[in-house]
């Protein structure tokens, strides 16, 4: 049973990269890509698919593969011409076949109200063409390989399956068959390795070694093709038939299986690879052993603070040697923590890949017409990071589709393509990953948002907001601007569960539109939820840390560069720029400092809603790495702070979050973001 629920989870694994290969080459076909390669690839991932669905008796799971690949398969003998239509089924049918697996795995029950129209539309390209046999799934004592032929050539192939074969749930009958498709083949086995006490049998090993001749292809590519995904768990050789020793292998009928006791191996006169790709080398790890890893290098790094403090302590000169150790010790500390978290890194092109079927889903649910571009898919984002951002995005594309691209005939009354543009971005940027969502499509209309907002209490009838207070509205809990609930929208939920879904994860979401012409949400994340840089400062007597990616540079400002607006907001003059000063001190409700400006360091940061601000500190005593640990489930969210770090004394310091600081700040006026508009503001 263990054995069988192994076998299980490597299929699904697998599954996975087949999904992954699948979307792409579909993807390539929609491009325009649709050449014999490409469109081949995409045979032999369904066909894979299907193969190893049908060893584990997925019934449901084959039979839409089968239809799958019996379209594919008109396709590439070009008897049927990808024409849009066919393409846009295609696109449908990928994504049935990747939910059919999903259900298999998770064992839910299979939405047939969702499948049946694929497969008959599917079978519909097809008219009265003659289906391939449909019990693909055969016992060995009742195999039959005769098919028509006509072709002068004979290949010899022999493979010898090895353990991993057996193991990854591979089958050599299915190989066999499908060899069979190719033309009339004549099989034998030897089973001399196999022991002679059954009970001694282990079905992990590979006993057997199977020779096949078969007369059909003009050359070995196609055979070549039908080993492609197995060709490095087995001993493979192909030849000609004139090329095979006239020393003929004894062997022995049984009904339509050639069982031999002995035959030459294969000379070397095999024929040679010819490019063939072979898949790359990889190490399927429980993701559970990473944590436990990531926890230990945290430790590692706290330890390395801790032994830095104990050396401050002690007085010791700058010039000895245990520094120079220590610095050592820190390089290799980093190396590590770099290393590890590379492992848990992964690229978001199959959660990119996800999204493109959630937009298709969209689009034929609204009536719209939606090309939804990637760009950056090969962007590494810790894996945890990676997960929890699919509920997000989903509300995030969805509404896009919904609100923001219009119907194709008003978008060619405003003179637009009637087909929206949908691009979906990731880029990483000084230690954060920042992914976007545009679209091409209308604007936000801020003047129906607000008068909703004031509709639901959300915000007072007077309220005076700036463009950017209105966007966020969207944001808040039970705002929705749909007039009719929908499969998509209408409920009062999704936006405001994507700023929470992505505040829990320490990001942020920003929001610029503009009227008729689109709107982006960008959001950013950092890069690992582990570990970072910071600069260790005093804040009012507290020791808190900021991030480094957010520090352009620190200040010691002179009486010159300090102006005043007003009686509260104070402003930083620096290469001809005015900038605003945020007290973090008020700003983290302590009491206000009696420090002059001039006599505290100002911190030049850059946010995502603002292009440069300061912030007034007491001290900075530090930069090191230092280990994010999450406050969320014991405290909650806390305004300003985004988790906290125990530093080499065993003290905690809180970490700061710069974004949540500046937009917060009631002193500081977010509209006034240019050097020049502040300049005027200070000179009046």
């Amino acid at each position: 049973m263990a054995a069988d629920s192994t076998m299980r989870d490597v299929f699904f694994e697998e599954c996975e990269d087949l999904i992954a290969a699948l979307s792409d080459g579909l993807g390539a076909m929609r491009d325009g890509q649709t050449d014999d390669e490409t469109v081949n690839a995409v045979f032999r991932a369904v066909h894979s698919v299907k193969g190893a669905a049908g060893a584990f008796a997925l019934d449901d799971l084959v039979g839409f593969a089968h239809a799958f690949e019996t379209v594919l398969d008109a396709v590439r003998s070009h008897r049927l011409p990808l024409e849009d239509r066919i393409l846009h089924v295609l696109q449908r049918a990928g994504d049935v076949l990747a939910d059919l697996i999903d259900a298999a795995r998770d064992g839910s029950a299979v939405n047939q109200a969702q499948v049946d129209p694929v497969v008959d539309d599917l079978r519909s390209f097809l008219g009265d063409e003659p289906q391939p046999d449909e019990n693909f799934i055969f016992d060995a004592l009742t195999l039959s390989f005769d098919g028509p032929t006509d072709a002068a050539l004979t290949h010899v192939i022999t493979f010898r399956p090895s353990d991993a074969f057996y193991i990854s749930g591979n089958d050599p009958f299915l190989v066999v068959q499908a060899l069979q498709s190719l033309g009339q083949t004549r099989v034998s086995v030897d089973t001399s390795h196999a022991p002679t006490d059954i009970t001694a049998l282990d079905w992990r090993s590979g006993y057997f070694t199977w020779q096949i001749e078969l007369d059909g292809p003009d050359n070995d590519l196609s055979i070549r093709e039908v080993f492609q995904f197995v060709d490095d768990l087995c001993d493979l050789t192909i030849r000609l038939k004139d090329a095979v020793s006239e020393q003929e292998p004894a062997v022995v009928e049984n009904d339509d299986v050639q069982i031999s006791d002995t035959f030459e191996q294969p000379s070397a006169t095999a024929l040679p690879d010819r490019n063939i790709k072979r898949p790359t080398s990889s190490l399927r790890v429980d993701p559970e052993r990473v944590d436990r890893l990531i926890n230990a290098v945290g430790e590692l790094i706290i330890n390395q603070s801790v032994i830095s403090q104990r050396l401050m302590q002690a007085n010791l000169p700058n010039n000895a040697e245990l520094f120079a150790d220590l610095d050592d010790y820190k390089l290799l500390a980093r190396e590590i923590q770099e290393g590890v978290m590379a492992i848990r890194a992964q690229p978001v092109k199959p959660l990119f890949q996800r999204m493109l079927r959630i937009a298709r889903e969209a689009a034929d649910a609204t009536g719209k017409l939606v090309d939804l571009i990637t760009d950056g898919e090969a962007t590494e984002v810790d894996k945890t990071v990676v997960e929890r951002l699919a509920d997000p995005l989903t509300h995030m594309i969805r509404n896009a589709i919904d609100h923001g691209i219009e119907q194709p005939e008003r978008r060619a009354e405003v003179g637009k393509d009637p087909q929206g543009k949908l691009r979906l971005s990731a880029r990483q940027r000084s230690g954060s990953i920042v992914i976007e969502i545009a679209d091409d499509g209308a604007g936000l209309d801020r003047q129906r948002i607000k008068e909703i907002a004031i509709s639901k209490n959300l915000i007072p009838e007077d309220a005076q907001l700036t463009e950017a207070e209105i966007d966020h509205l969207l944001f808040a809990p039970g705002f929705s601007t749909a007039k009719a609930v929908t499969n998509l929208s209408g409920r009062g939920v999704g936006m405001d569960v994507v700023k929470t879904a992505i505040a829990a994860l320490g990001g942020r979401v920003a929001i610029s539109s503009v009227t008729g012409h689109g709107t982006t949400f960008s959001i950013t994340l950092p890069l690992t939820l582990a570990v970072m840089d910071g600069m260790i400062i005093n804040v009012g007597g507290q020791t808190m840390v900021v991030p480094i990616s957010n520090i352009i540079e620190t200040v010691r400002p002179k009486a010159a560069d300090i102006s005043y607006m007003g009686l509260t907001s104070t402003l930083l003059r620096i290469r001809g720029d005015y900038v605003p000063i945020i007290d973090l001190s008020e700003r983290m409700g302590q009491a206000t400092t009696t420090r002059n400006m001039t006599d505290r360091v100002l911190l030049l940061i850059q946010t995502d809603t603002v292009a440069q601000c300061a912030l007034a500190v007491d001290d900075i005593y530090d930069q090191r790495q230092v280990v994010v640990k999450s406050m969320q489930a014991n405290y909650g969210d806390i305004a300003g702070i985004s988790g906290a770090t125990i530093l080499g004394d065993g003290k905690i310091a809180l970490i700061i979050d710069p974004d949540a600081v500046v937009q917060s700040n009631s002193n500081y006026p977010v509209t006034i973001s240019t050097g020049k508009e502040l300049a005027h503001v200070a000179a009046r």
